[in-house]
């Protein structure tokens, strides 16, 4: 005979998982994970499957999907169990990787005009000159 299995709080599921309680109680909300019941003390408890589900959703947040589109995935998943999820997953890692490449497109923009900025105001951030943020209710 086996035994029963370790429930855990939600408190316990976070630090288990790394995720925060608030992003447990919205994956919760979002049906994304299930509690297991609740203790005598009304606390939500959670099983192996809370764990697993975490861990799923956090490798896939941490590939850059969003919760809408890990939502989309789950529902797939649950509705059609039988089909392979790899090519519902490509064409959302496709979109993934186009918003990150736009992220660091525009990422690169700032670096190239805090270049600019630090070639062309050399004297202000050298405490020389006085820059048009500055304000002017502050000397004149």
């Amino acid at each position: 005979m086996s035994e029963p299995e370790q429930l855990m709080t939600i408190g316990q599921l976070a630090a288990r998982t790394g995720l925060t309680i608030k992003m447990i109680r919205e994956l919760e909300a979002r049906r994304l994970i299930y509690s297991a019941g609740r203790s005598e003390g009304n606390y939500r408890l959670f099983d192996s499957s809370a764990v697993w589900c975490c861990e799923v959703i956090g490798n896939l947040r941490s590939l850059g999907l969003t919760i809408k589109e890990i939502e989309q995935l789950a529902g797939i998943y649950l509705d059609r169990p039988e089909e392979p999820i790899g090519p519902r997953l490509a064409p959302l890692l496709d979109q993934a990787e186009q918003r990150i490449e736009e992220r660091v497109r525009e990422l690169e923009g700032v670096r190239e005009r805090i270049r600019a900025f630090r070639a062309q105001r050399s004297d202000v951030l050298a405490g020389e000159a006085e820059h048009e943020l500055t304000d002017p209710r502050r000397g004149a």
